[in-house]
C-alpha cells in the first residue's frame, strides 16, 4: 500500500472502521510509542487501526532533547541493562531504520574546576570503557560513533568556543546520535505503518475501552463511533491513566530553552556537564541544524492533570540559564532565548518519595482485562517497547529490526540539502510539491514542505504543519511566517479542527 497520509485516506478509513469492519488490534496513542506499535503489528501481517486523539507527534513526542543516546546517564546510575537496550536501539536506527534522520553528533564533558578528578575518571571509565564496550557490541561501526578520547583545552575550545578558558583541565570528547527531528521522526513510522496496511486516523479520541475494541469520536466532525478489534493496545503516555486508572504514573517535565547559536560562538559539538552536588543530572547544550542551540535539561513533578502544551515553569529556565552561564562560561539571559519547550515524561511510579530523576527509564508491557498497556521508556527504545507490547499478543515473529522507513536510502543527486536532512530518499519529490527557497530569511522551512505535509504526511490543520511537520512553532517569529506563506490550496487540503 501507499505510504501516503492525507484527508482523504483518513475519511476512507475512519469510515470502514465506524461501519464495522473488524481488525486485529487497534492501537491507541499517536506518540512515538503508538506509531511504533501499530508499525510492528502491521508489519507482523496483523490488521490495524491506530487512534490519536490529537495529531501525530502532538504530546510527549516532540519535546525530547532530539538524542537517540547510548545511555550515559544510566550507566552512571549503574543500570547497564537500560543502558545496553539504548546502545543496541541506536545502533538499529543508525543503521538501518533510520539513517537519514539520525546522525553523528560529537558532545565534551569538559573538566572543568567543578568536576574532581575522582569524577572525571569515574565518568572516563563509564564512557570510554563501558559506553564504547557497548557501542561495539551492538556493532554500530567507528565511522558512524568514533572512539571516545581525551582532548586538550586548547582542543576542546575549537569545538565549543565559549568553554571558559580559566580551570579547563581538558575534555571527553564522544559521540552520539543525534536525531534531527523527533516528530518527523513518528511521521516516518506512521506512515510505513500505513505502507504496510494500518489504518492511521488522528483527531479521533477513545473516549471508552470494553471488550472487543473501543468507542470513539471524530473530533472532526463529533460522530461517535466503535472500532472492532481483537486487541487493544493503549499507548497513550501520560494520558494512560485516563484509559487505564490502575496504571500508576509519576510524570515529570524536562523543558529546554533555545538560543542562537551565534550567542554560544557556533559550537561544532554538544557541551555535557555533569550538575555539581547531583549525582544524576547534566546540563546539555546541544547545536541543531537549524540554527538553535538547546539547552536542557530539567526533570520535575508534573503535578495535576497532563497539559497538552507543557511549558517551563520561571525557575526551571532560570535554572537552566544559570547552569548552562557556569558549564559554558557565557552568561545567559531569558533576552537570549529564542524559544522554549517541555515535554512530559510517562515514568511508572516508584516506592516512596524518590525525585522523578532517579525513576527507571525502563518501560514496562501490563496486560489486563483483555488489553495491553505499554508505559513508560524513552525515544530511543520505541522499537523495543513496539515489539515487547505485540509479543503479548501473536507469536508471528518481529520484523522491525531490519525494516527501514519511509525516507532510508541513498539521497537523490540535486536534492536540496536542508531537505536531504529532513525527508532523506523523499527529499527530491518534496521539493517537486513548491517552492524550495526559505519562507523568509533565517526561516528554516519552505512552502514545498507545507503542501507535502498536507498532501502526504496527514496534516489536517494549519497547526499540525506549523509546529510538528516543519516544528516553525519551536521559535514564535518562525510560526508566524510560516502562517503568513501557507497558501490557499495548501489551507483547503487541510481540515481545520
Amino acid at each position: 500500500m501507499s505510504a501516503s497520509l492525507n484527508a482523504a485516506r483518513r475519511a476512507r478509513e475512519l469510515a470502514a472502521l465506524a461501519e464495522g469492519e473488524p481488525v486485529d488490534v487497534v492501537v491507541v496513542g499517536g506518540g512515538i510509542t503508538g506509531a511504533g506499535v501499530a508499525l510492528d503489528a502491521a508489519s507482523r501481517g496483523l490488521s490495524v487501526a491506530l487512534l490519536e486523539r490529537r495529531d501525530l507527534a502532538h504530546g510527549t513526542s516532540r519535546w525530547s532533547s532530539k538524542l537517540v543516546h547510548g545511555g550515559l546517564r544510566y550507566l552512571q546510575q549503574g543500570q547497564f541493562g537500560i543502558a545496553w537496550e539504548s546502545a543496541s536501539e541506536r545502533a538499529l536506527l543508525m543503521r538501518v531504520i533510520a539513517p537519514h534522520l539520525v546522525r553523528p553528533l560529537p558532545y565534551l564533558i569538559p573538566w572543568s574546576a567543578a568536576v574532581s578528578r575522582l569524577s572525571a575518571a569515574k565518568i572516563t571509565f563509564g564512557v570510554q570503557i563501558v559506553g564504547d564496550a557497548m557501542r561495539v557490541a551492538a556493532r554500530t561501526p567507528r565511522g558512524a560513533l568514533p572512539a571516545p578520547r581525551r582532548v586538550s583545552g586548547h582542543e576542546a575550545r575549537r569545538l565549543a568556543p565559549v568553554l571558559p578558558e580559566d580551570g579547563l583541565r581538558g575534555a571527553l570528547l564522544a559521540w552520539d546520535g543525534q536525531l534531527e527531528d523527533d516528530a518527523r521522526l513518528v511521521v516516518a513510522v506512521a506512515r510505513t505503518a500505513a505502507a504496510h496496511g494500518a489504518r492511521i486516523v488522528t483527531y479521533a479520541p477513545v473516549t471508552a475501552l470494553r471488550e472487543g475494541g473501543v468507542d470513539a469520536e471524530d473530533a472532526l466532525t463529533g460522530e461517535r463511533f466503535g472500532v472492532r478489534a481483537r486487541h487493544v493496545i493503549v499507548a497513550a503516555g501520560v494520558w494512560t491513566s485516563a484509559l487505564a486508572p490502575e496504571v500508576r504514573l509519576r510524570p515529570s517535565r524536562g523543558s529546554h530553552l533555545l538560543v542562537p547559536a551565534a550567542r554560544l560562538g557556533h559550537p561544532r559539538a554538544a557541551v555535557n556537564a555533569p550538575v555539581p552536588g547531583e549525582r544524576s543530572r547534566w546540563v546539555l547544550a546541544s547545536p541543531r541544524s537549524d540554527g538553535l542551540v538547546a539547552i536542557g535539561l530539567t526533570d520535575v513533578p508534573a503535578d495535576g492533570p497532563p497539559a497538552d502544551e507543557p511549558r517551563p515553569s520561571a525557575a526551571e529556565e532560570a535554572e537552566l540559564l544559570a547552569l548552562a552561564s557556569a558549564a559554558l562560561g557565557r552568561t545567559l539571559t531569558p533576552g537570549d532565548v529564542a524559544g522554549r519547550y517541555a515535554g512530559l515524561r510517562p515514568l511508572l511510579a516508584g516506592e516512596g518519595d524518590a525525585a522523578t530523576a532517579d525513576l527507571s527509564r525502563r518501560h514496562a508491557v501490563l496486560q489486563q482485562d483483555g488489553r495491553v498497556v505499554v508505559v513508560g521508556g524513552k525515544l530511543t527504545t520505541y522499537r523495543r517497547m513496539a515489539q515487547d507490547a505485540v509479543d503479548r499478543i501473536t507469536d508471528r515473529p518481529c520484523r522491525t529490526r531490519s525494516l527501514p522507513l519511509v525516507g532510508a536510502g541513498p539521497a537523490p543527486a540535486g536534492a536540496p540539502p536542508a531537505l536531504v536532512r529532513r525527508y532523506g530518499a523523499e527529499a527530491a519529490v518534496v521539493a517537486a510539491a513548491g517552492d524550495t527557497a526559505p519562507l523568509a530569511p533565517g526561516v528554516p522551512a519552505c512552502a514545498a514542505e507545507l503542501a507535502w505535509a498536507a498532501a502526504h504526511e496527514l496534516a489536517l490543520t494549519p497547526s499540525d504543519a506549523l509546529d510538528r511537520r516543519t516544528r516553525l512553532g519551536l521559535v514564535p517569529e518562525w510560526r508566524a511566517a510560516g502562517a503568513a506563506a501557507l497558501d490557499e490550496g495548501t489551507a483547503h487540503a487541510m481540515h481545520r479542527a
